[in-house]
This record gives structure tokens, sequence and C-alpha cells, in this order.
């Protein structure tokens, strides 16, 4: 119930009014549509994985994805983003991804990363700044960042923890607008 609350706040209706407009005018091929869902499971796999890592306000994660990169969400987000503008195949989703694009990178990511990384760093402190000195935002380390013995988090469970970290709520999105997008295909 949770994540549905989540999932319907007014603040979201912008890009569910964006994506459905992204549909409506979708071209999509049997080729952009295999071609764009190659960085949609890349991304969500990867947002799956973090989320199965994340100790949201509990420990400092840097296990799993988050020892690679900082911000594996933000990452699995833009992949998702850019495999369904393949997949629509049209100037506007191309547009679309563009201003998503500049927006969330220029404006949002920026904002974010200043307001976490200052609660991380009051938080953690020097284990945090050791981690954020070591590992890039964005673009993954080619081995894993590996803490001092006393800043490792603690091991994650067997099972994902994706749902705990209201994840479910944009797998079901992801999966929404693939099935949509396919069957503005079978349409067209």
């Amino acid at each position: 119930m949770a994540s549905l609350r989540k999932a319907l706040r007014p603040r979201r209706l912008l890009p569910y009014a964006l994506a459905a407009l992204l549909i409506g005018y979708a071209t999509p091929t049997p080729s952009t549509l295999l071609a764009g869902l190659i960085p949609i499971l890349v991304g969500e796999g990867l947002r799956i994985w973090a989320c199965g890592h994340l100790f949201k306000n509990d420990a400092l994660t840097i296990t799993g994805p988050y020892g690679y990169l900082r911000d594996p969400l933000y990452l699995g987000t833009l992949l998702i983003g850019t495999g369904l503008a393949i997949m629509a195949a049209t100037p506007l989703a191309y547009a679309l991804l563009g201003v998503f694009t500049v927006g969330y990178f220029g404006y949002y990511m920026p904002y974010k990363n200043r307001i976490e990384g200052a609660r991380l760093e009051s938080r953690y402190g020097d284990a945090y700044r050791r981690y954020a000195v070591a590992v890039p935002s964005l673009l993954p380390r080619l081995h894993a960042y590996v803490p001092l013995a006393s800043e490792a988090s603690p091991a994650p469970p067997w099972r994902l923890r994706f749902a705990d970290n209201n994840e479910i709520g944009t797998a079901v999105a992801v999966l929404l607008g693939v099935a949509l997008l396919t069957a503005r295909w079978a349409l067209v």
C-alpha cells in the first residue's frame, strides 16, 4: 500500500502524463522494441540489485552495485528512460528524453546529491567521505570499493530487499510501459 501511495503522489502526475503522451504518439517496430528492451532490462536489473543491498537510514550501503558506483538507482532510471525512448521510436520520445536528461542531471541529481551527501556525511563522517571520493557517481569503477574493516555494511539478506525499498511500484510501471509500447506496435 505504501508503494501505491508513493506512486500516486501529485508530483508524479507530470511523468505519468508525459508517458501517456509518449505512448500515444509512439511508432514502435519490432527492432526498436528489441533494441529498447536491452537498456530497460539492464536498468531495471541494476535497480533491483541496488535495492537488494540498500539499507535506507540503517547503514552506509557500499555493497553490491554501491561498491562500483554511488548512484546505481539513478543510472538504472536513465537506462530505463533511454530504453523506453528507443522503443517509442518517435522524435517526441527523443525530445522528452533530452528534456528528462537535462532536468534530471542538470537540476534534480545535483540537488539530491547535495542534500543526500550532506545527510550521509553528517551521519557516517569519514567513512562516507572516503567512499564518496573513491566511488564515482554514475560511471562504475572496474573493481569494487573495499572499505576499512570498521566500515563494512551489514550483509544483505538472501531475499531481495526491493520490496522493503518500495521498488515494486517502479518495476510494475516499467513492465506496464513495455507492455503498452508493445501493444501500441501491435495496433500500428
